[in-house]
């Protein structure tokens, strides 16, 4: 889109799939500009309001697609109806079941942006490379169970500890290994492969900021960032206790994952 109907320019969507305890939790990140170009390209066309979506208009519009998606899987059998709701196989029921959805009011979790743009930027970044499980959250290993921190956000963001069998942890891990030729991250409207350069290039002119460029002779502060192999500048990945360094390299460790 160039901006002719004068909505928001999808950026880029990142997939995710898992949570700090390891369950299956399919969601995505989807980044959006605030505004778009005009169908001439010649000027920055801004939000009428300040946010993106208002909260009640999103509730009713969620539960109405929600509900015509339940409709369609229940019509083409990809529904399970069994124990004590498998009268909802039957589409007489499960229509009476679906009509009292729209009885009570649906909730939608929206809150105002934690930051700026950098720290969106910052908090998506750590997902483009991440693994379901990084190592410094691995406490132990007996041989037959495994134990590892995760955080409890319903909690205050409280750190706990969960212990499970190894089998368990493998088939948790795996659940968040991607299909092959899965793609995670997409990028749409401004930000497509096909005209990403010319894009940015035009916003940044419509928009009168400075292109950050770095100078292809400025090099890292200390000589000792640089690859001893390569002799290209190292970029820092993580930072490591003594104790998460004795978990990563330790013979009874786990392997480095990453």
């Amino acid at each position: 889109m160039d901006g002719t109907d004068r909505r928001y320019e999808p950026a880029g969507f990142l997939r995710s799939g898992y949570c700090e305890r390891g369950y299956f939790h399919p969601h995505i990140h989807c980044v959006i500009p605030g505004g778009g170009i005009s169908p001439n390209k010649e000027r920055w066309i801004h939000p009428k309001y300040p946010f993106l979506l208002p909260v009640k208009a999103l509730a009713k519009v969620f539960r109405g697609k929600f509900v015509a998606g339940l409709r369609r899987a229940h019509r083409k059998k990809r529904l399970t109806c069994a124990g004590s709701i498998h009268h909802l196989a039957e589409p007489k029921y499960f229509g009476a079941f679906l009509r009292t959805l729209f009885r009570q009011d649906w909730v939608v979790y929206a809150k105002p942006a934690f930051g700026g743009p950098e720290q969106v930027i910052r908090y998506l970044g750590r997902y483009t490379h991440r693994v379901a499980i990084s190592n410094h959250r691995l406490i132990s290993f007996d041989g037959e169970r495994v134990t590892f921190r995760w955080r409890d956000y319903t909690h205050g963001n409280k750190m706990r500890t969960m212990t499970v069998s190894a089998g368990e942890f493998i088939r948790r891990f795996l659940l968040h290994v991607l299909p092959k030729g899965f793609v995670r991250i997409r990028h749409f409207g401004v930000m497509a492969n096909c005209r990403r350069s010319e894009s940015v290039a035009l916003c940044t002119k419509l928009l009168d900021v400075t292109p950050l460029i770095r100078s292809p002779e400025s090099g890292p502060p200390n000589a000792t960032w640089l690859c001893p192999r390569c002799h290209t500048p190292m970029i820092l990945m993580a930072r490591l206790t003594a104790a998460q360094l004795y978990w990563r390299f330790s013979s009874e460790g786990f392997a480095d994952s990453s």
